[in-house]
């Protein structure tokens, strides 16, 4: 998902050096995993007053401003430095307009479906399941999609968080435990652990009130 880091760090360089123009394209080719990754954290509900690229402009002025202090002591990846910045600017957002008006985002109706989850996102659902579980005709399969979202959100924040940092963002543990600032072993533990809670919840069938 986030762009090779031979190329980040040749920018890097040439935006430590004064390019104006490595800047921008260091910058432009962290957008789409920006998008992705933000699409896939905001609440659906206020998704339907704040598009995900306004987050994403607020997060590429944040990082621009921020570019020089991060050269002068990169103390990690790139990657990981924008998307702690993305990750603090979704906290914010949620924070401000569901804590400023909390009664009139609950009234509305949330989208049909969060975006952000694509084809990865089923595969991991398909595993999680029994194998003779897996639906084949195009409604069962759109349940297991909705069963697999509901299962996410009855996650804790911590072990959603984990899953999706793994499965969608494609980061490695090292990755997860630099961005959580966790040890290795304990990153792992956390999402070992998140994918027992997963694989118990998604192998449970619904209720019969539903």
């Amino acid at each position: 998902m986030w762009p090779e880091s031979a190329q980040t760090q040749t920018l890097l360089l040439a935006a430590g050096d004064g390019d104006a123009d490595a800047v921008g394209q260091l910058l432009q080719r962290h957008l789409p995993a920006l998008r992705r990754m933000i699409d896939m954290r905001l609440d659906p509900k206020l998704r339907q007053r704040l598009d995900a690229s306004d987050v994403v402009q607020d997060v590429l002025i944040e990082a621009h401003r921020r570019l020089n202090d991060y050269l002068a002591d990169p103390k990690m990846p790139f990657h990981l430095w924008i998307r702690h910045i993305a990750k603090d600017r979704i906290i914010d957002a949620h924070r401000r307009h569901r804590g400023a008006a909390r009664r009139s985002l609950d009234r509305e109706q949330p989208m049909q479906s969060p975006r952000g989850f694509d084809q990865s996102t089923m595969d991991l659902a398909a595993q999680l399941r029994d194998p003779e579980l897996t639906p084949a005709a195009r409604a069962t399969w759109e349940e297991l999609q909705r069963r697999f979202r509901e299962a996410l959100e009855e996650l804790s924040e911590a072990d959603r968080e984990v899953v999706l940092m793994r499965h969608f963002e494609h980061l490695t543990n090292s990755e997860v435990a630099a961005a959580l600032e966790l040890t290795e072993p304990a990153a792992s533990m956390r999402y070992m652990r998140s994918m027992r809670k997963l694989r118990s919840i998604m192998g449970e069938e619904p209720s019969a009130s539903g």
